[in-house]
Formats: structure tokens, sequence, C-alpha cells
């Protein structure tokens, strides 16, 4: 092989052209990394929470088919009504909380977990009233006696579970926003390890059948959050955020109630259409294998959605973050990075659905009915989450924005506009069947995908950080308004006692001049007073 005389030495044009691909690529590398950080631990964190309510699962099923059918129809019910309200409410917190974080106004992050916190509990009274008298409604919508009885026991003994979600979700938050993560996984991997022996003991040791499984689901949810509680106390977080109780988390909710009632009707349009879906199951030619199907293929959509979910909240707060740190180029970066990277999970889900479409169902049934309307839908899940994965990281962009107005009305327009006739057209009057709502789904998901990459590509991000310096700016000058208007009140009340003493001297002075010794009796007056 020869050798040229004269090496090739580059340009200094080729120099250049190396180093702006270096510095162009170098913020992408870094935000990746920085978005995978928190995702990570979030993803971990996700399928430890999911294992759970498998293990629960798994123990109403060695109670037998009536306390099974009646857990499954309580946890729907629950998630409807209240899990999905609780949830979607706390999301409210997540950008005034990243944005606060962003902005160094540490204080906020503390107010604003009271408020939310707060908001939650007064929110779970109505949500009691209801899974008190859940009873009534199953049967009132036709449901079963026995199935509807079982039903309300297990919502009866999980009602302080509303308790517990109402400082778990706020916590999360909490954490998630200042980029701390992983101490989630270790609190959730120590909870999660502690919930086989508590089901044990609730359920076999004590006897106490469904009764046990939904107290065991409490037992381990305040168990992580006082496993969270201790973390954020003993390793110290807490001292830049909290400011301990104060009487102002009463006041000024707007700014909250703006976010959080948005939020909450966005998560609560996509919960419920998977419940209006299950209900459309029942019309069906065979609906026992159909509505069996869906419930395998929804605890599929449940395990794949980690992901994106977790991506989602991760961007979510490198969004917030970047705009309350009124930094609007690195916001758009996280944004974009976030989007590319829910491409990636979607054909990654693609692939997943289609490798294990035959074998899939085997794991949780023997009917050759269930598994073959399984095998035969599994691909258009796959398909689902090409549009899934970037609209639900959309959705954290737009939480990160404070923009979840937008998100809600996206979900409600593509779900129940398109997504629910698209469903209804295709499995009743075109022949499609239970492959009919599934095709419904993708119909949804992929106008809700499209729509977002809409409105994202439109973002004014420098009006983003404008917005976010003037969310974070009203609510610290309130707060400081606040703190100024008690230390005003403290140095009239000590000048009240200054300009009291003054007169007691001398109404004293007045009195050992007129009485002589009076004024020594006078002394031991006020000593007693």
């Amino acid at each position: 092989m020869s050798t040229p005389l004269i090496s090739k030495t580059p340009t200094t044009s080729d120099t250049d052209a190396t180093t702006t691909k270096s510095a162009t690529r170098a913020p992408i590398v870094a935000e990746a990394i920085s978005i995978a950080r928190i995702a990570f631990p979030m993803i971990l964190t996700g399928l430890l929470l999911y294992s759970r309510s498998m293990i629960s699962m798994l123990f109403l099923g060695r109670l037998g088919e009536l306390s099974l059918a009646g857990g499954s129809l309580a946890l729907g019910f629950a998630n409807i009504t209240g899990y999905s309200i609780l949830s979607g409410l706390a999301m409210g917190m997540e950008p005034i909380c990243g944005q606060a974080f962003g902005a160094q106004k540490h204080h906020l992050l503390g107010l604003t977990l009271q408020r939310a916190v707060l908001l939650l509990l007064l929110t779970s009274l109505p949500i009691t009233f209801l899974w008190l008298n859940m009873k009534s409604i199953l049967l009132f919508c036709g449901q079963d006696l026995e199935i509807a009885s079982k039903a309300q026991l297990y919502l009866i003994y999980s009602v302080p579970d509303l308790l517990a979600q109402s400082f778990l979700h706020p916590l999360r938050i909490y954490l998630r926003a200042q980029s701390i993560t992983l101490p989630l996984t270790f609190c959730a991997t120590i909870s999660i390890l502690l919930h086989i022996p508590i089901n044990y003991y609730l359920v076999t040791h004590l006897n106490l059948g469904i009764k046990g499984v939904a107290l065991s689901g409490v037992w381990t949810n305040f168990n992580l959050v006082a496993s969270l509680i201790l973390y954020i106390i003993f390793s110290g977080v807490h001292k830049k955020t909290w400011g301990g109780f104060s009487l102002e988390c009463f006041r000024e909710w707007k700014s909250l109630l703006d976010l959080a009632i948005p939020s909450c009707v966005s998560v609560c349009l996509e919960w419920w259409w998977y419940e209006i879906m299950i209900l459309l199951c029942g019309l069906l030619i065979n609906p026992r294998a159909t509505i069996a199907s869906m419930g395998i293929l929804i605890q599929t959509t449940s395990l794949i959605y980690i992901f994106p979910s977790s991506l989602s909240f991760s961007v979510s707060t490198r969004v917030g973050n970047e705009l309350g740190a009124n930094r609007p180029g690195k916001a758009k970066t996280a944004a974009v990075v976030g989007l590319c990277s829910s491409f990636f999970l979607g054909f990654t889900a693609l692939s997943f659905a289609i490798t294990v479409r035959k074998i899939w169902a085997t794991m949780f049934t023997d009917d050759e009915e269930i598994v073959a309307l399984t095998a035969m839908v599994l691909p258009i899940i796959g398909l689902c989450e090409l549009g899934n994965c970037p609209q639900t990281t959309g959705c954290g962009v737009l939480r990160g924005t404070a923009r979840p107005r937008i998100g809600a009305n996206i979900n409600l327009g593509c779900f129940y506009l398109v997504g629910t006739p698209v469903a209804v057209w295709l499995a009743f009057w075109a022949g499609f069947d239970f492959q009919g709502l599934w095709l419904g789904l993708l119909a949804a998901q992929g106008s809700c995908a499209l729509t977002m990459l809409v409105v994202l590509g439109r973002t004014d991000w420098e009006g983003e950080a404008r917005r976010a310096q003037k969310l974070t700016g009203d609510l610290a000058r309130h707060h400081d308004d606040v703190e100024d208007q008690e230390e005003d009140d403290m140095i009239k009340n000590k000048d009240l006692g200054t300009n009291k003493d003054n007169n007691n001297a001398e109404i004293k002075e007045d009195c050992s001049h007129s009485f002589g010794g009076g004024g020594d009796q006078l002394d031991r007056q006020y000593s007693i007073v």
C-alpha cells in the first residue's frame, strides 16, 4: 500500500466545522443525560408500584372468583372517582414547583406543597362519601348484588388510602421538581418488599379476605409516605424549601387552582376513556371473552405507559426549571430532546407488542379465544404507542410551561370527538367488533400526537420564559408582602407594649410621689397581673 508523500492536513474551515458540530452536539447530549437521570429512577419506581397492584390482584385471585370480580370492579370505580382526580389535581403544583426551583425561589416549593396537600384532603371528603355509597350506585347501574357487595367492602377499607394519596402525590412532585428521583425508587423498593408479607399477614394469617387486600394497599402507601418524609427530614432537602407550616397556605389559591383543575380534567379524560371502552365491550358479540381480553390489554398498556409517563415527568421538570431560570433556549432543547426520545420509546413499544403478541396472553389465561383476541389487538396497541409516547411527553412539556388547559382541550377533542365516534362506528357498524374499539384508540392517539406537535412547534419560548417569571414573581411578591405585614404587626405590638410600659412607669411614679410607699404595692399588683 503506497503512502502519500504529503499528508493531508486539516484546513481551518474543516476545524471550524468540527468545532461547530461539537458545540451544537454538546448541549443536546448534556440535556439527554439530565433527562435520563430523572427518568430512569422514575421508570424503576413505576415498575415497582405496578408490581404492587399485580401482587394485590394475585391475592384477590386466591380468594376466589367473586372476590376477584368485586375487587376488580372496586379498583375500576376507585380509579374513575378517586385516584385519577387526586393524581390530576396534584399535577397542578408541578409547573409552579419546577419554575420556582429554577428561579431560585425555593420557599415557594414548601408553600405550594402545603396548598396541594390541603387541596387533595378537601377533595377526598366528597370522594369518601361517594365510596361509602358505592353499592347503591352499582346496583342502580345493574351490577350483580354479590359483586357489588364485595366491591363496596373493598372500597370502605380503602378510604384511608385517600389520606395517604393526598400526601404521596404532592411529596413525589415536590422532590421531582428538584430533580430528586432516586430516593423515590429506594423508598418504593422498601414499601414493595413489605407489601408481600403485609398481604400474607392480613389476608392469610388474620383471614381478613378482601378487606385484608384493601388494607394492605393502604398500609403500603402509608409506608411509602412515611419513608419519603423521613428522607426529606434527615437528608436536609427541606432546609431551603420548607419554612414551616404557614397560615399563608390558606390564601392565594388562584394560581394553583388555575393549573390543578385543567390538569385534573386532562388526566381524567384519558383515564375514563378506557373505562368507557370496557363498558362498550359488554355490548359486543362475545362480551365474556372481549372483557377478559380488554382487562389483559389494559394491564399491558399500563405497563408500557410507565416509560412515556416517566419521560413526561422528567421533561416537565427540565422545561419548568429552565423557564424559571429564564433560559428559554435550554427549555426548548429539553422539549426537543424529550420528544425525540419519545419516538424511540414508541418504536420500542411497537416492536415489543409485535414480538410477544402470540405468547403474552398465555401468562394470564389458557382460554384460546381470549389469547387469539389479545394477539390480534396487540399490534394495534403497538401502533397506538407511536402516538401515545409523543403525546404523553408533549403533555409534560405543556405542564412544564404551565399550560395544562391546552392539554385538556386536546384530550377532550381527540379522545371524545375523534376516538369515541371512530371506535363505536368501527365496532358496531363497520363489523370490526373488538378490534374496532382499539382502532378508535389508534385514531385518538394519532390525532392527539399530531395536534400536540403542532402546538409545541408554535410555542414562543421567549414568551413562556416571561410568563414563568411573572408566575413565580407574583407568588413570591405576595409571600414577601405577607411577611412584611407580619413584621409590621410585630413592630406595632412591640411599640404598644413599650408605650404601655412607659405609661405604667409614669403612673407608679405619680403614685409614689402622692402616697409615699404606695408604689411598691402597685409593683406587686402589676407582677400578679
